[in-house]
């Protein structure tokens, strides 16, 4: 869309009179805010808005409200749910300017910081001053505060410190009409009324736009002991899983399953070398965070050769240095290339309770295998958190086949209470697929609450709801 064309518009005549051309792009100006990493098919937006400030964004907001026009949040598009996409005729608000780190308290145990900036960015201007943020996951590079708290993004570290909603303490937020609704809470007892911040995290964007948030802190670790050990199968795991957190009181702060499928894809895909020269059914990474490293890494080596006394696992390599750490985590983190040389791709991210893992990934994976015996389905995820990632490699295009394969996966998760969502949102894809694990009545009150808040439906409309 030229900007002649974007012009003819009242409501992007409004916005540009407002704030000018650097602050309202034409919707074809820039193709990346396009696209997220779901490779959902949108359109091309009316018009592409880049606040700097709370106040800027508040005052864009109400020239669309004002106007009935439909607005489409965007973070660092590292979804994969295609709620970020904009449909045609939608308005984009980037809040990649707004990506200041406004302060770092130690002595509090906080962080403040506007939306747009970078979770990677955050995490090392808190390491730097000394405390540790703990939400982390692969996007960590790209994805952005306020999307991490819009979608309530888990990652690698929830089976020690909780999602993204356990590090937030205060929100802002900015309503469908304009309305700058401040709850920077920097403590962390406040029970004064409902914590309305609640309402906002994980709701992606449907209820308002997120645009500063005060972030709780942890110590910050002086070590940090990592394995990647081999097993036999789910169950061995599991008890893995359980020694490991009662050997090392609480301090496991991940726990990273992988089948075979996935490591070796992902080791091809990223060019990595194999830590283990044996070929082994399921492989965890282990990460243990260390306050006094000398001795808990000693305790760290123990656990793990207990359980290979006790069969649990069957080899085990330890990093000894910072780089090995780096290159186990490569591994697991190396899913956007196994995306890129797999495409198309249909990826799954469920949660079932933690003991039902591993019979989860065995129906899903027959029932793929007998219905598409030629595609290849990869299986990881976070065992301490119930949390199952399958990504099914080139996958059909056609509508039929792509429900059938959802059904495969998405079955077997309502079937054992699931869900079929846990952590990524539920966007555009998510949708229709809701009510598999979410009650008529939770639907419903979701709905009432989208009304109260906007009811003009002008925010991220047509997602998850």
């Amino acid at each position: 869309m030229s900007h002649a064309n974007a012009a003819a518009s009242p409501v992007i005549d409004a916005l540009v009179a407002a704030f000018g051309a650097d602050e309202v792009l034409a919707g074809d100006a820039s193709p990346r805010h396009l696209k997220d990493w779901s490779g959902v098919a949108g359109g091309v937006p009316l018009a592409i808005l880049r606040p700097r400030s709370t106040d800027e964004l508040s005052r864009m907001v109400a020239i669309c409200h004002a106007h009935g026009q439909r607005v489409v949040a965007q973070g660092g598009l590292t979804g994969l749910v295609g709620g970020a996409v904009p449909g045609e005729g939608e308005v984009v608000v980037s809040l990649e300017r707004m990506n200041r780190i406004e302060s770092i308290d130690v002595d509090s145990g906080t962080a403040t910081v506007q939306a747009g900036a970078v979770l990677q960015a955050v995490q090392d201007a808190c390491c730097e001053a000394g405390a540790l943020l703990a939400v982390d996951l692969g996007a960590r590079g790209s994805c952005q505060l306020g999307g991490n708290v819009a979608t309530n993004a888990g990652g690698n570290r929830v089976i020690r410190y909780g999602n993204t909603r356990e590090s937030v303490l205060g929100l802002e937020v900015v309503l469908a009409d304009g309305t700058v609704l401040s709850m920077m809470n920097r403590m962390a007892k406040n029970n004064a009324g409902m914590d309305l911040k609640h309402l906002f995290i994980g709701s992606e964007g449907v209820l308002g736009i997120v645009t500063r948030v005060v972030l709780r802190l942890q110590p910050l670790p002086r070590g940090t002991s990592t394995a990647l050990v081999a097993l036999q199968d789910y169950t061995a795991a599991l008890r893995f899983l359980r020694h490991a957190q009662q050997s090392l009181s609480g301090q496991v702060s991940a726990f990273e399953i992988m089948w075979r499928d996935y490591l070796e894809t992902a080791v091809e895909a990223n060019r990595l070398r194999r830590p283990l020269a044996g070929d082994y059914p399921v492989y965890v990474l282990i990460d243990m965070h260390c306050g006094q490293p000398e001795t808990d890494g000693q305790r760290f080596e123990a656990m793990l050769e207990q359980a290979i006394e006790a069969g649990w696992i069957l080899d085990a390599a330890i990093a000894q240095s910072v780089a090995d750490a780096e290159a186990f985590w490569a591994i697991r983190d190396g899913i956007a290339e196994v995306l890129r040389d797999y495409a198309p791709t249909l990826n799954f991210d469920v949660s079932v309770p933690v003991a039902d893992i591993g019979d989860c990934a065995a129906r899903v994976r027959a029932n793929l295998e007998r219905d598409w015996p030629q595609l290849r389905a990869l299986f990881f995820g976070h065992v301490g958190d119930g949390n199952l990632h399958v990504v099914v490699c080139r996958v059909p295009q056609d509508a039929d086949s792509l429900h059938r394969i959802e059904d495969a996966v998405y079955s077997v998760v309502r079937e054992q209470g699931g869900s079929v969502s846990a952590e990524h949102g539920i966007g555009r894809l998510k949708r229709d697929w809701l009510h598999y694990s979410r009650s008529e009545a939770e639907i419903a009150l979701m709905r009432t609450l989208k009304t109260a808040l906007d009811p003009q439906g002008i925010l991220n409309p047509g997602r998850m709801i």
